[in-house]
């Protein structure tokens, strides 16, 4: 396994960063529930933890929320490194999307 992170300012407070984050999930499971396997999402304090299997792999995450910045932090299983670049982008681009909105 090799692990990923990425880091995303933003200037929302817990409460609305904890929404967003809550209704991201909902949204991803019904997006990707055809080719992703069940998204399992659970808060501890301000940490999110994340798990679900897509292409035979599984993935856990986390996604903690501190006052300036988001940090999502992704457990890659070694096919999934060769992606690693894809999926900093996929991360930055639609979490850059939610905490900038």
């Amino acid at each position: 396994m090799n692990d990923l992170e990425v880091r995303l300012p933003h200037g929302l407070s817990a409460e609305e960063m904890r929404v967003r984050l809550d209704r991201a999930v909902v949204v991803a499971r019904e997006q990707y529930s055809e080719t992703v396997g069940p998204i399992e999402a659970e808060w501890a304090d301000e940490v999110m933890t994340v798990r679900f299997s897509t292409m035979g792999m599984s993935f856990n995450g986390q996604v903690e929320s501190l006052p300036s910045e988001l940090v999502v932090r992704v457990q890659l299983p070694m096919m999934a490194s060769l992606f690693a670049g894809r999926i900093r982008e996929g991360i930055q681009e639609r979490l850059g999307s939610l905490v900038a909105s």
